[in-house]
């Protein structure tokens, strides 16, 4: 399971997930763009596919997502959804905040707990959580979006040592500055800022290679 799969480096986690030969659930807001990834992903790879709609910055939409896979064996987990915001902290209103806390850090959190239940009745699995690099230093103008991500390290880092003896993998991937949708957010072109930032594909084939040793 993916979440975040329409776009950026939730979509290069389906297809080299996928391109191992592994059945993916393709989680995030808009829908027609997970059929299309699905399609794509059952002509390329021959897997099966599920798209589940949701916005996970919403309040009890973790209710939808568990409804819609309370039905699969799900073996991998990718908690990748979320996405930035930047500006002047007292500027932003406080609705939009906790709305972006809520995507970024209680989402990740909620699909640990119940599917880290989930996977630890399996014995066997892998849970990896999507941060960014450089959270934990403070970032000013974006100083909720690192926050977030902050708490999704010390989160991953510490369910690492927790799961492991109960046959869970556990681990968090720090991206660096990567060519996603979101860079248009804080004003970037990849083709003209003197650093070239990363495929999104590049940083996904380190994690996607982690996910395959877990062994789904």
């Amino acid at each position: 399971m993916i979440t975040g799969a329409s776009s950026g480096i939730g979509r290069q986690f389906a297809r080299q997930v996928a391109g191992s030969g592994i059945h993916v659930v393709l989680v995030a807001r808009r829908e027609n763009l997970l059929e299309d990834l699905g399609h794509e992903l059952a002509n390329d790879f021959h897997v099966r596919y599920r798209v589940v709609a949701v916005d996970l910055s919403v309040r009890d939409s973790m209710e939808g997502l568990v409804e819609r896979t309370k039905d699969l064996d799900i073996g991998l987990v990718v908690s990748n959804a979320g996405t930035g915001n930047p500006g002047e902290f007292l500027k932003i209103e406080l609705q939009t905040l906790e709305t972006l806390l809520r995507l970024n850090a209680l989402a990740h959190l909620q699909i640990a707990h119940f599917f880290g239940r989930k996977l630890t009745q399996r014995r066997k699995g892998g849970l990896m959580l999507v941060g960014a690099m450089g959270a934990e230093t403070g970032v000013p103008c974006m100083a909720n979006d690192g926050a977030a991500k902050a708490y999704v390290h010390s989160l991953g880092q510490g369910l690492h040592v927790e799961l492991n003896p109960l046959g869970i993998s556990v681990t968090v991937l720090a991206p660096g500055f990567t060519d996603t949708p979101v860079l248009a957010k804080f004003g970037f072109n990849p083709r003209t800022i003197p650093v070239k930032p990363m495929n999104a594909d590049q940083g996904v084939a380190v994690g996607s290679g982690l996910c395959r040793r877990t062994d789904p």
